[in-house]
């Protein structure tokens, strides 16, 4: 349990990867805990599509980069893109969503793998590119982007140390 507690505190987002694509084993055990993640009435409406092929998330990279209105790679790098998708049918939806990437970044943490939560899938998923995204992977229904995560091996210079906690962050009654 203290490891456990340990791994929610230590954890960071990391900005600067190394391209080496990580492990199988490490992917698979990631993408199994974001399927644990607590849903609204169990109904497990997100979807987790895992991007490792170089094209496919160079182009996800400049959606995510045009929606911004820039040009740098928002993934910083990182060579494993995970898009959460959920389904806007539940009233839980994008809570759902969100507690799934929380187990995806955790679950990394915990067995070494740097990641990063991103945003702008919503825009992204929104859009006719995106929308075709979608179909291409056999995504039907009412589906919206809620945030995607990044994952590889992170360079020290790409992950802070974590800012003090603020003052009155905890409030007890």
């Amino acid at each position: 349990m203290k490891e456990t507690l340990m791994d929610l505190k230590t954890r960071r987002s990391c900005r600067k990867y190394k391209p080496d694509q990580i492990k199988e084993e490490e992917l698979l055990e990631i993408l199994e805990a974001g399927t644990y993640a607590p849903t609204g009435m169990g109904a497990q409406s997100p979807v987790i599509v895992a991007v490792q092929d170089k094209e496919t998330r160079d182009y996800l990279s400049r959606l995510n980069a045009k929606v911004m209105g820039g040009a740098m790679d928002p993934f910083y790098g990182a060579p494993t893109v995970i898009a959460v998708l959920a389904d806007r049918s539940r009233p839980t939806y994008i809570d759902d969503g969100n507690q799934v990437i929380a187990n995806l970044l955790n679950a990394a943490h915990a067995i070494g793998v740097d990641s990063c939560y991103i945003y702008r899938a919503r825009e992204v998923f929104s859009t006719e590119e995106g929308q075709e995204l979608l179909e291409k992977w056999g995504i039907h229904g009412d589906y919206e982007g809620i945030g995607n995560v990044i994952l590889g091996y992170g360079l020290p210079e790409g992950i802070k140390e974590a800012a003090p906690r603020k003052n009155g962050y905890i409030i007890r009654v």
